[in-house]
């Protein structure tokens, strides 16, 4: 993949990302139990760019797609939020993500991903407040954020199958990266077993 290829598809990326953050904004709470609880669409992107780039770009991609948000229409506080939720989730699927594919699956990388998304947001919640009271909504949050992170887990790995491009992109990085190859090859093994 050549170096414009490359920024096209981190740029991409970024750019879906911010548009599913800005659309999932709008709609209403879904979660009356939990309020301030999204479902995260926008951690398929992150689940994208994890699995088919360098750590490097795909923290490209995260930052990117935070700070364009936020100038975009958020505030101090719902920077922090994201901040703190999609970094620790971001690292804690990094590390999830180096199990490889015979011990974790690209949907439970995901579902950690959604509690540690909550996790992060909880431990700025209760920052602010300067109070611990607030880590008692983890219990809750972690119920939403298994469901979400499993169901955006299997919105990634649909994509990841049947879009050529992303297929092609993830096929080029594991030329270069043994445990993006890992990946790579599981999702070929997996796809010649359904058939």
């Amino acid at each position: 993949m050549t170096k414009n290829t490359r920024l096209m598809y981190i740029a991409l990326l970024a750019a879906q990302g911010v548009v599913i953050s800005l659309i999932e904004r709008s709609i209403p709470f879904p979660f009356a139990f939990a309020p301030g609880a999204k479902l995260g669409l926008s951690n398929m992107i992150t689940i994208l760019a994890l699995f088919t780039l360098s750590y490097k770009d795909s923290f490209k991609v995260v930052w990117m797609r935070l700070l364009v948000t936020t100038l975009l229409g958020g505030t101090v506080s719902t920077f922090l939020y994201s901040f703190a939720g999609a970094f620790l989730s971001y690292f804690g699927m990094l590390v999830i993500r180096m199990l490889g594919p015979k011990r974790v699956s690209l949907i439970g990388v995901s579902a950690a991903g959604g509690i540690l998304h909550n996790v992060g947001q909880l431990i700025v919640a209760s920052s602010i407040a300067q109070s611990f009271s607030v880590m008692l909504y983890l219990p809750i949050l972690s119920f939403s954020g298994i469901f979400a992170g499993i169901a955006v887990g299997i919105a990634a790995n649909y994509l990841m199958e049947h879009v050529a491009t992303i297929k092609k992109i993830q096929n080029e990085e594991a030329k270069k990266n043994k445990l993006t190859r890992e990946w790579y090859e599981a999702s070929l093994e997996n796809k010649w077993n359904e058939r």
